[in-house]
């Protein structure tokens, strides 16, 4: 048997390890944001920024990556990579209360802590009234069919309902906004009838339908275009005062798909989400009315998906709620006509995104998912 005996343990893990090893309890919190480690990038310091936050870094036994010419002051703007323990970074923050080249902001932003609050998942269910959709295409086009499953789909556990007219799979072409209103309205007045009460969010790229379903009930726009497509769209969510979400998506349907590239996937995302938020609030939407969606298969190969499902919890940065719509998508390899298969795969992915903090789940099978959520809810 070998001398010494160890492992690894993960940060989850470490407050109750601490504590299991009659560790002092008074000391318990700070003494885990010693062991628990953040990776932090920071973009676009001037090169005295960067050196600053470098020799910050440095002095608290931490690090901070910066481009190779920062030290020369050759590049006008530097990225950053802050790494250390969270006890560490509240300690550079606190440093830069005092520094010059406005750092006290970043300090006050890296003594944020909202990343390490935990998120309660909510669902929401799909209900496609539409000809083509990828999984459901023309199974609810009756406005009763319809009802019926937007009525299981409450029974099942659905935190919100997402209806849409509309597909937009990849190759799909646009549909009018009166067809589209003339498959969702109907809907809309059932349940108004029926006084069922639950937020209800319409899957659209168009202003016209967006307002019309806002004044009939729905509390929730979800533009897979991030409101690019219809100029207008900004206008009508900051009038009526709805919640909005937001996706990345490159191009459009009808051609996302062709070859889609990235210069830094995650930093794309990022970046194009931020100034979709800035646009949101420059046309009066609040911020606290956004919801992100990085848009798995939208403008985006299996490998980019996968990529994404690995680390959309670096877009909690962006301040807003995150949802992930994965559901039986065949870009991350659901080849399988049996919706049942697709749904075992989807709750398999949804687990990982589950135990990473996301929002809202995007998804077909409510029912399967409420007991996923529900199992892994300890």
């Amino acid at each position: 048997m070998q001398e010494f005996l160890v492992k690894d343990i993960t940060a989850e893990d470490l407050k109750a390890e601490i504590a299991y090893i009659g560790f002092d309890k008074s000391y318990l919190a700070k003494a885990t944001d010693k062991f628990n480690y953040r990776n932090i990038k920071v973009y676009g310091l001037t090169p005295a920024q960067a050196n600053i936050l470098k020799q910050t870094a440095l002095s608290v036994g931490a690090d901070c990556a910066t481009h190779r010419e920062v030290i020369t002051g050759k590049i006008e703007k530097s990225d950053c990579i802050l790494g250390g323990s969270v006890s560490q970074i509240s300690k550079i923050a606190e440093k830069l209360r005092f520094q010059p080249f406005n750092l006290k902001a970043l300090g006050a932003i890296l003594l944020d802590n909202s990343y390490r609050v935990p998120r309660a998942t909510k669902i929401m269910g799909i209900l496609n009234i539409t000809e083509d959709s990828f999984s459901d295409g023309g199974v609810y086009l009756d406005p009763t069919k319809a009802f019926e499953h937007f009525k299981e789909m409450v029974k099942d556990g659905a935190d919100i309902i997402d209806i849409g007219a509309e597909s937009t799979k990849p190759y799909s072409e646009p549909v009018d906004p009166q067809v589209q209103l003339e498959r969702i309205l109907p809907l809309l007045e059932l349940v108004k009838k029926e006084k069922i009460k639950i937020p209800i969010s319409i899957d659209t790229r168009s202003s016209l339908v967006a307002e019309k379903c806002i004044k009939a009930g729905a509390t929730i726009i979800n533009d897979v275009s991030g409101m690019t497509y219809d100029w207008c769209m900004a206008d009508v969510v900051a009038k009526y005062g709805v919640n909005v979400i937001i996706q990345h998506s490159i191009g459009l349907p009808q051609n996302m798909q062709d070859k889609p590239v990235y210069k830094n996937l995650m930093d794309d995302i990022f970046l194009d989400l931020m100034q979709k938020i800035d646009f949101a609030e420059t046309k009066g939407i609040s911020k606290d009315k956004i919801i992100v969606d990085p848009g798995i298969g939208f403008g985006k190969t299996r490998e980019h998906n996968f990529e994404i499902l690995r680390r959309f919890d670096e877009l909690h940065a962006l301040g807003c709620p995150v949802l992930l719509g994965l559901s039986r998508k065949s870009i991350l390899d659901m080849q399988y006509e049996d919706n049942e298969i697709k749904d075992i795969f989807t709750v398999a992915l949804n687990s990982i995104a589950i135990e990473h903090n996301v929002d809202i789940i995007r998804v077909h099978n409510v029912k399967l998912h409420k007991q996923l959520v529900k199992m892994l809810n300890v």
